[in-house]
């Protein structure tokens, strides 16, 4: 019965830093944001099990510390390119105009079939329609087919097709 009290505060008290810092907090737009995620979910399983109050009060704190230092990198990101540089991986092109790139994926260890699975998941019918695919810094496939591409989607990419 304690765990689920202590756990459901805990929740409670996450809920209300979302509120306060925003709904970008549990977001998986960067790998950062993404190990957030994760270390929310060790907290709050964390306050779930404590045997003490001070356990608690010591999580809830962690919890806040880490949504302040979120918010702190995403202003430092947004406000300065080279801090977005050192912190953040970069996409890269996986497939350009109807073309794999053998190298990229092997350089990010993503199998041929895992590529041509996320293709059928776009609706991709005939490889010649695909402009480009993207796997993007969350680690997520961005597949960008039709007639045409502007070019500012395909901006700030690393492409291995043209080695």
């Amino acid at each position: 019965m304690r765990g689920l009290i202590l756990g459901s505060i805990a929740m409670l008290w996450v809920v209300g830093l979302v509120r306060i810092n925003g709904l970008r907090s549990l977001s998986k737009m960067t790998n950062f944001d993404f190990i957030m995620t994760v270390a929310m979910g060790s907290l709050v399983a964390g306050a779930a099990q404590a045997t003490k109050w001070s356990t608690v009060a010591q999580v809830a704190a962690a919890m806040a510390g880490l949504f302040l230092f979120q918010h702190v990198v995403a202003r430092l990101r947004k406000n300065s390119d080279a801090f977005e540089t050192a912190i953040q991986n970069e996409p890269i092109l996986l497939m350009k105009n109807g073309e794999i790139c053998e190298k990229a994926l092997e350089i990010t260890r993503v199998a041929r079939s895992d590529l041509i699975a996320k293709l059928r998941e776009a609706n991709v019918l005939d490889f010649a329609k695909v402009q480009a695919v993207v796997l993007e810094t969350t680690g997520d496939v961005s597949v960008l087919h039709g007639d045409d591409l502007d070019p500012v989607l395909i901006q700030n990419i690393r492409d291995k097709t043209g080695d």
